[in-house]
């Protein structure tokens, strides 16, 4: 049996959703799961990793990339780990290739399955834009992967049976200061169930309010955008989705006046269920669309937007 290690993130005393999705995928491969967390709270937090065995938990702060890095790859070792697994967020692809280089592999990024035969991991990744999907394997002395979020199902269940401790290294090169963080309760596209995007056809910012009303119908949802959106300056970076935007995989993913170029579809072509709402009959995304309407947005919206509450209200 393999022992696979998974790098665990946490907030306030609690395992944050995309860690869990995680601890879930690779547990299902039926390997040992072994919890990697680090910085202050991590032992508290180490008793909600569903789907782990075991939990090793670092010393010290995460104020350098680098000694977490090392100080990760460190425990790995210490725990016979032959493989290591983080969620593909922003933290997880800052640690996931420096904690391969350490451990002398290459890293699978992005991955959108997880599966074992034996011995051997296997990974699902798209390549190309999006267009290609490739199973993977690795040669090197471990298998490095991080995973889409919102792709995989969250480990439940008991904690780990038990909870180590691990030194950390204070040794590095860069050191983090302080972080400038956004305040509003709004939900990131990346980790949002519902995303709901405007391209150019939604004709100006102004009728972005339109998506917004839409995504409050739902609840919890997040408004998107094309690329050609966030360049005209309609709505901000954060809410660009695409292939030089964020990789979002939700439950429902609905695009309202976009016309569905590959770079756009690179970034949302895993959602589960996808609407397109576009008056032009011929436009590329309704070859990916499980549901289409196609018509004159602002007409659309209100009727759906209304259609939405009164189906929650039952």
């Amino acid at each position: 049996m393999l022992t696979i290690a998974v790098y665990v993130e946490h907030a306030s005393g609690s395992v944050r959703r995309a860690s869990l999705e995680a601890l879930g995928a690779a547990a299902a491969t039926g390997h040992e799961v072994v919890a990697i967390l680090a910085g202050d709270g991590a032992e508290g937090a180490a008793s909600g990793c569903a789907g782990a065995a075991r939990a090793v938990c670092i010393a010290g702060s995460l104020a350098s990339p680098d000694a977490l890095a090392r100080a990760t790859a460190d425990a790995a070792r210490q725990i016979g780990a032959r493989a290591f697994v983080a969620s593909a967020t922003s933290t997880g692809k800052d640690l996931a290739p420096r904690v391969a280089a350490l451990l002398g592999s290459a890293l699978l990024a992005d991955c959108t399955a997880l599966s074992a035969t034996g011995d051997v991991l296997r990974a699902t990744r798209p390549t190309l834009a999006g267009k290609v999907l490739i199973q993977a394997t690795s040669s090197g002395p471990v298998f490095c992967a991080t995973l889409r979020r919102n792709v995989f199902g969250a480990a439940s269940g008991a904690g780990p049976a038990g909870i180590s401790k691990a030194a950390g290294v204070n040794d590095f090169k860069a050191m983090l200061q302080s972080i400038a963080s956004k305040t509003g309760s709004k939900l990131d596209v990346s980790e949002a169930p519902i995303v709901v995007a405007g391209g150019r056809g939604m004709k100006g910012p102004e009728h972005f309010a339109l998506l917004e009303e839409l995504a409050a119908a739902f609840g919890s949802a997040a408004v998107g955008a094309s690329r050609a959106v966030v360049d005209a300056g309609w709505r901000p970076h954060g809410e660009q989705v695409g292939q030089t935007g964020k990789t979002v995989a939700p439950q429902l993913y609905v695009a309202v006046g976009i016309s569905g170029a590959i770079q756009h579809l690179a970034g949302m072509k895993t959602s589960k269920v996808i609407v397109a709402i576009n008056k032009d009959p011929e436009a590329p995304i309704f070859k990916h669309a499980d549901y289409g309407i196609v018509g004159d947005a602002f007409e659309v919206l209100p009727v759906l937007t209304q259609a939405v509450k009164a189906l929650r209200a039952q």
